[in-house]
């Protein structure tokens, strides 16, 4: 059989639409949501959603309250500066990493994902730029084949990325943090450090921004 066409298994299946729904800020920071109603939109059964929801509980990524309701939580300025700093000594790391090893196939990827990011930022339309700016960089990510770096970065984007939809909804699209010009450049140039401090400088302008939504 072709692996390619080898469907996930349900509980990975709606553990990954769910953990989308967050990274793409289907799901918003303080939004509390039914699991009944997490049920009816991702059309699982009871367990794999339930199974879904505890590991992103696990995770950071969704936090229980009562009459069986979770939500995302909303980052405070503390967790916010810890998430900062952890960001900016991985990411900068894969970077420089997936730059040593960069590939052309992985240049054209980046290239195109790069340019939906342009597009939903000029169209205002906030889900997809969240979509296209996780895939940019977690395509970056992947090419560095550093598993244990990649598998912390993705738990720090389920616990920071979806504050970038109440940048947003604040702010609108037009100042997005977009720094992957400069990273592309410096791919292409075959520069690891100045790819590294390009994706450096996208994530501290990200961080500044949700800092100036936040009011506790």
């Amino acid at each position: 059989m072709d692996k390619s066409i080898v469907k996930r298994p349900e509980h990975l299946a709606i553990y990954h639409q769910i953990r989308d729904m967050i990274l793409f800020g289907i799901l918003v920071p303080g939004q509390a949501v039914t699991i009944q109603g997490l049920i009816d939109s991702v059309g699982g059964g009871m367990t794999p959603v339930r199974e879904a929801i505890r590991r992103l509980t696990a995770e950071g990524a969704l936090e229980t309250g009562g009459n069986r309701r979770v939500s995302v939580p909303a980052i405070t300025r503390k967790s916010l500066d810890e998430i900062g700093f952890a960001r900016l000594a991985i990411e900068p790391r894969l970077t420089e990493l997936a730059a040593r090893k960069m590939s052309d196939t992985c240049l054209k990827d980046l290239a195109l994902l790069d340019a939906e990011i342009d597009r939903a930022i000029a169209s205002g339309n906030v889900e997809r730029y969240l979509e296209f700016n996780y895939r940019f960089h977690f395509r970056l990510y992947d090419q560095a084949d550093a598993p244990v770096l990649s598998k912390l970065s993705q738990s720090l984007w389920l616990q920071s990325g979806p504050s970038l939809r109440i940048v947003c909804g604040r702010f609108g699209t037009a100042n997005l943090p977009d720094k992957h010009d400069e990273a592309l450049t410096a791919l292409r140039e075959g520069d690891p450090v100045r790819a590294a401090n390009a994706i450096g400088d996208d994530i501290r302008q990200g961080i500044g921004q949700v800092r100036l939504t936040l009011t506790d």
